[in-house]
């Protein structure tokens, strides 16, 4: 691999990311919520903080920025969008632009929605995406700052990437997702299948992050809105995508189950 990726949980359910570039050294974290328990997984692995790397200006992603910047010089990158709330920011960041870790390569990408200003990472040759709250498994983020149509047009960027790119979530979301999922796609095998693999790998306290981004296409309702077992679910059968997608999201924000 030409990226090492450490995920380290924090806070209730968030994931904060450190990524080595393995030719060169260098090394980010993205979305660096807290900054205590970045300090110390850097100590254990003897790696110094070049960078951080920030999808968006929600304070479980950017509270560590400062504190971190104070104890290892690191540099502050984040989405040009949001550029004021960024605690730090240095670079600024998006639509086209690119960011080199050593020999790494993110493609960045503009996913509003969930904040007006999001980006997303994409490291081709690594096979990952770092998406923040813009992506879950199987889910999407709440629309804050978004409209649907912002939304589904960021998630459709997603799925021109391949399959086996690894989704790196901000958040285990994943079996309350699966609960509503199959709620409103129920004749989806591959996703009832995914359900019961989840409620296993949770029961045993691991994470089901990074999912892969074939799964997500093929169980993710909110990737899937041309499915006819959505649609029917919905009442939508003659609907565009975007009005099947801004239902799904609806019934999502109200469901408790």
């Amino acid at each position: 691999m030409t990226l090492e990726i450490v995920q380290i949980p924090v806070l209730n359910d968030n994931y904060v990311y450190l990524l080595r570039d393995t030719a060169s050294g260098r090394t980010a974290v993205v979305d660096p919520a807290v900054p205590e328990p970045v300090l110390t997984e850097l100590q254990k692995r003897g790696w110094k903080l070049d960078v951080v790397l920030n999808t968006h200006h929600h304070g479980d992603h950017v509270g560590g920025n400062l504190a971190l910047q104070a104890a290892t010089g690191c540099a502050i990158v984040g989405p040009r969008a949001e550029a004021p709330r960024i605690p730090g920011i240095a670079l600024q960041l998006g639509e086209g632009d690119s960011y080199t870790l050593g020999d790494s390569v993110a493609q960045v990408f503009d996913v509003p929605g969930h904040t007006a200003g999001h980006i997303a990472y994409w490291f081709k040759t690594a096979g990952a995406l770092f998406c923040g709250d813009t992506l879950f498994a199987l889910g999407c983020g709440r629309l804050f700052e978004g409209t649907a149509a912002q939304m589904w047009t960021s998630l459709s960027k997603f799925l021109s990437l391949p399959d086996a790119t690894r989704i790196y979530c901000a958040h285990e979301y994943t079996e309350s997702n699966a609960r509503f999922a199959v709620t409103v796609e129920p004749g989806n095998g591959a996703l009832l299948a995914r359900y019961d693999a989840i409620k296993a790998t949770r029961a045993k306290g691991l994470p089901t992050v990074p999912s892969t981004l074939g799964e997500e296409r093929a169980t993710n309702p909110f990737l899937r809105p041309m499915s006819a077992n959505l649609r029917a679910t919905l009442g939508l059968e003659s609907a565009d995508d975007v009005a099947v997608f801004a239902e799904t999201r609806k019934r999502k924000d109200g469901f408790r189950g």
